[in-house]
């Protein structure tokens, strides 16, 4: 005869999310917070302007670039003067953001990409070294993105798995998991092409034509490609067929 505490089993732990899953809502929810959701039913330039950032994010990306390369292209010496006026932009708008209760995390990355960058070039004497982390970050996102299409988890395909409740799904629509391999393949090329054609003006110690290049290679380039991505989402996801929230799906689930 078994005993009460022999007779009762507990019921059995939720399974908790595995790697796909936390991935994917890593990657969904930044899409997110940049204005990338494809269920929101939004004009593509909406969607493309919100994920600029509106004219103040367009301002915190150029603004403390362009001072450096104008000041720096009229008065090269001292160095540190293009340098302080850069920094000191990228401290005001992230200093306004604050003081607006908005939301500060991207103005203040890049305060602090624009004061190490600083640094280095204070720390080395030149110019050119302004722009180095900007080379190992074009690398890193490089790198990840085509690491990631070519073992066959693209970075897209998971970020807009998570958000139309598709988490696993598009590995299995043939269709689909060439889209997303293409357009993350796109995005690695973006990346390395800003390397490919900065990086020889670097060391030839161009300045100017690496400062103006890097704002050309910028958001001008982000842009169209953010509005490609968006529409190649849209056009695998018609909005008839898109999950309400981004939580459902039986994927999820698993």
């Amino acid at each position: 005869m078994q005993t009460p505490a022999e007779k009762y089993s507990p019921p059995p732990a939720p399974s908790s999310p595995d790697a796909v899953q936390t991935l994917g809502a890593a990657l969904g929810g930044a899409a997110q917070r940049l204005g990338l959701d494809p269920s929101s039913g939004e004009s593509t330039g909406r969607v493309v302007w919100r994920a600029m950032g509106g004219w103040r994010g367009v301002l915190e990306s150029v603004l403390p670039s362009a001072a450096f390369l104008v000041i720096y292209t009229l008065r090269p010496d001292p160095l540190w003067l293009s340098l302080v006026v850069s920094v000191g932009l990228a401290a005001v708008l992230s200093a306004i953001r604050l003081l607006q209760r908005s939301p500060a995390a991207s103005a203040i990355g890049g305060l602090v990409a624009v004061a190490v960058a600083a640094g280095l070039a204070l720390w080395t004497g030149r110019g050119q070294d302004n722009f180095v982390p900007g080379f190992f970050t074009n690398a890193l996102y490089g790198t990840v993105l085509l690491v990631s299409a070519l073992v066959g988890w693209a970075v897209i395909g998971l970020a807009a798995g998570f958000l139309m409740g598709d988490v696993r799904g598009w590995r299995q629509d043939r269709r689909k998991r060439r889209a997303f391999f293409w357009i993350t393949i796109a995005w690695a090329l973006l990346f390395y092409a800003r390397l490919a054609v900065q990086l020889p003006l670097y060391f030839s110690g161009n300045v100017q034509a690496l400062g103006t290049l890097k704002l050309v290679m910028g958001l001008p380039l982000f842009a169209p490609m953010v509005a490609v991505t968006w529409l190649l989402v849209r056009a695998l996801y018609p909005a008839e067929k898109a999950t309400d929230t981004p939580s459902s799906g039986s994927d999820r689930a698993a």
